[in-house]
């Protein structure tokens, strides 16, 4: 199979370029290496790809590039490329997201339909949900996003129903909080590793009882390629971990684990923020 990966230098990208690439998969890697957080970081997370034959690392702006030779005669697109960050997309930061998210998505779609992809995998998000009316959260529930970066996230969504019709298989998935190893230096439970192991205090944005549902990597990574390669997927996946927890039980479970408490500095709740994601488990 041949597929190519947008925002492959990024946390749940670059784990699945490894991934795929480890049971033979052919791909083509995309990254803008922005500078939301440090590029040295980005350029790290896919080292470990440097000189893989079945690998090739593409740097380019997929809002301004031309994309039909990116595409050139895959099997599919896994589309993961994104400006991240419920907080930072109010304000001027909204600008970014609605480039990278909603017109990037718009083009890459075009580009796929004219490419004949067989299907594109777009990342959405949980955050489509907002303070879900009842729980757990079926992919049927009403969308009712409260930040910016939501509505990009459910924009994008939109945009592949738009394209469905013309003929662009397309399965959106959307991730309940994703964590493990290579998380963007602002993803919370990196903070609190951070902080239990002598870096700076863990900023706890309200009361501490807002409740995730937090999915490993790994978990994710296997979903996406299972999106990929099923024969039926639906429209329309929940990814998630299938329970959930308070950020007061991971802050107590991670000091347990280092053997000594998580220093926590108290502060406001955010805009954006929700009391609590939960997906459908199984």
């Amino acid at each position: 199979m041949r597929a190519v990966v947008t925002g492959c230098a990024g946390f749940i990208g670059s784990h699945l370029c490894e991934r795929l690439v480890a049971d033979g998969w052919q791909v083509r890697g995309v990254d803008a290496f922005t500078p939301y957080y440090d590029v040295a970081e980005k350029e790290a997370n896919v080292a470990g790809l440097d000189g893989e034959r079945r690998f090739t690392l593409v740097r380019g702006d997929l809002a301004t590039m031309t994309l039909r030779p990116l595409l050139g005669d895959a099997d599919l697109v896994l589309h993961l490329a994104a400006q991240p960050g419920v907080r930072s997309s109010f304000g001027a930061g909204f600008a970014r997201c609605d480039r990278d998210n909603v017109l990037v998505t718009q083009r890459l779609f075009e580009a796929s339909l004219a490419a004949r992809c067989r299907r594109v995998v777009v990342a959405s998000s949980s955050s489509v949900y907002g303070d879900a009316t009842s729980y757990p959260c079926p992919e049927t529930a009403p969308l009712r996003p409260r930040s910016p970066y939501a509505v990009t996230k459910r924009a994008c969504e939109d945009l592949a129903d738009v394209y469905r019709l013309l003929g662009l298989e397309v399965v959106a998935l959307r991730y309940f909080t994703v964590y493990g190893p290579r998380q963007r230096p602002d993803m919370a439970v990196r903070r609190l590793c951070e902080a239990v192991t002598g870096g700076p205090a863990f900023q706890l944005y309200g009361a501490g009882d807002h409740i995730r549902d937090f999915t490993h990597i790994e978990d994710a990574v296997d979903a996406t390629v299972r999106a990929a390669t099923a024969t039926d997927p639906g429209s329309v996946l929940n990814v998630g971990g299938g329970e959930q927890s308070s950020m007061d039980e991971v802050i107590d479970l991670l000091g347990k684990l280092a053997g000594a408490p998580v220093p926590v500095r108290a502060g406001a709740i955010q805009h954006g923020d929700v009391r609590r994601t939960g997906e459908l488990a199984e």
